[in-house]
């Protein structure tokens, strides 16, 4: 009977070992089928690309590169804009399930190093021939601590936009090329237009509010006049240059040539377009509803005190930290974007400029500008054009200089005093 036993024991383990190792077999053999269906690497692209024909634009530029990468598919994800961004972001990188690469402001990036979120890019960009194909301007975007950190997706800067018929009628001949020309043009396109003694149109609109665009568009004026916001990677808000400019914008407002915007609507084009202003800082991005308007317009680039000065626009990729071969993946996709045919088609079907030289001087992207020649200016404005600070916590310092900016332009404080204040909040809460 033991002897009976022992057999069928026996046999029983040979029956298991069988079918563990028939298991196996069949396991390794759908892991081989999984091998080769992985060759595929899928990667997520999360943006805020708007208006929506910007994001058909670059869907359609996206299904090319998919079409044309067989071991690559990029989905993109609409976001949302700016402020619903940063919730969702922070959230993924808590989980641990976050995007493989993010569209954004450079100005993120302290952020997202000191979270340990990102993969620094500069060994990659040393070893990639698409290096030198970057404008230079935009390196200043990329760098921390001497480490490179993200690419660009696309720039612009801020010009001065005008109204030539104004101009005209106002016996201007020549566009103004300092502060003191600049006032000078606003004084004279300044008119109580009826005779009822109220003044119908100014000579120039002015971005007031806490948020960041009303920062973009009075940095280089600080800049301008010799200011740093950021010393030694510290806030510097109560400098010089900066009191120089928030001086020169009070100013204008208190001698009744510049009218301010409503808070945070800095942006917005409706009284350029009435011809209830003569003169307005806004960027490339706005030249397609110009054109549906057939309202006349001119650029000229910002009016300097001591130097040239302007501020670079526009969003840059960060590559996150997920698995090699989808960093390598991501990595492969932002050559493709850094490259001279999605430059060029993106320039040409956005007005965003290229970031790429390569497709800055193509015979396609110079008979664009041939054809909208305003674009020149801010070409050529990229040649001394400096980023906004790259710093960790650069969203307090921003919202403390716009912060600053408001109080002095509605003349609650005087420019020294609003910068003070704004500097000892930032240091209180470090």
């Amino acid at each position: 009977m033991q002897m009976q036993n022992n057999a069928i024991a026996k046999y029983k383990s040979i029956i298991t070992l069988t079918l563990v190792c028939f298991s196996l077999l069949i396991i390794s053999g759908c892991q081989s089928n999984d091998s080769e269906q992985n060759k595929v690497t899928k990667i997520t692209f999360w943006h805020g690309i708007n208006p929506p024909e910007n994001r058909d634009i670059f869907n359609k530029l996206l299904e090319k590169f998919n079409q044309s990468h067989e071991n690559i598919q990029v989905e993109a994800i609409y976001n949302g804009q700016p402020d619903e961004q940063i919730p969702k972001i922070i959230s993924s990188v808590v989980a641990e399930k976050p995007p493989d690469l993010l569209w954004y402001v450079p100005q993120l990036t302290g952020e997202l190093v000191k979270l340990e979120a990102i993969i620094p890019l500069k060994d990659w960009l040393d070893n990639s021939p698409i290096k030198a194909e970057i404008d230079p301007a935009m390196f200043e975007t990329m760098e921390l601590n001497g480490n490179i950190w993200s690419v660009p997706f696309a720039t612009n800067n801020a010009a001065m936009f005008y109204r030539p018929s104004l101009f005209k009628a106002a016996g201007i001949d020549r566009l103004p090329e300092t502060w003191d020309e600049l006032e000078k043009v606003a004084k004279q396109l300044t008119k109580d237009t009826d005779g009822d003694g109220r003044i119908d149109r100014y000579g120039l609109f002015l971005s007031v509010g806490k948020g960041e665009w009303t920062v973009f568009v009075w940095l280089p004026f600080i800049y301008s006049a010799g200011g740093e916001i950021v010393r030694d990677n510290r806030a510097n808000l109560n400098n010089p240059g900066a009191i120089k400019a928030l001086e020169f914008g009070t100013k204008l407002v208190k001698n009744k040539v510049a009218i301010l915007s409503a808070p945070e609507r800095g942006y917005e084009l409706d009284e350029f377009l009435k011809g209830k202003v003569g003169m307005q800082i806004t960027g490339p991005w706005t030249l397609a509803q110009l054109k549906q308007t057939n309202v006349d317009y001119g650029v000229f680039p910002l009016p300097k005190l001591e130097k040239k000065a302007a501020v670079v626009g526009g969003e840059n990729l960060f590559v996150f930290k997920t698995t090699p071969e989808r960093e390598r993946a991501s990595k492969e996709f932002l050559e493709y974007i850094l490259g001279e045919e999605f430059q060029t088609e993106w320039a040409l079907k956005t007005g965003y400029l290229p970031i790429n030289l390569k497709a800055r001087s193509n015979e396609r992207y110079q008979e664009f500008v041939a054809k909208n020649p305003v674009l020149q200016v801010f070409i050529d404005q990229m040649e001394w054009a400096r980023s906004r600070p790259i710093v960790p916590g650069y969203t307090r310092l921003s919202e403390n200089l716009g912060r600053a900016i408001e109080e002095s332009l509605l003349q609650n404080k005087t420019p020294e005093t609003a910068l003070n204040e704004a500097q000892k909040r930032i240091e209180s809460n470090r």
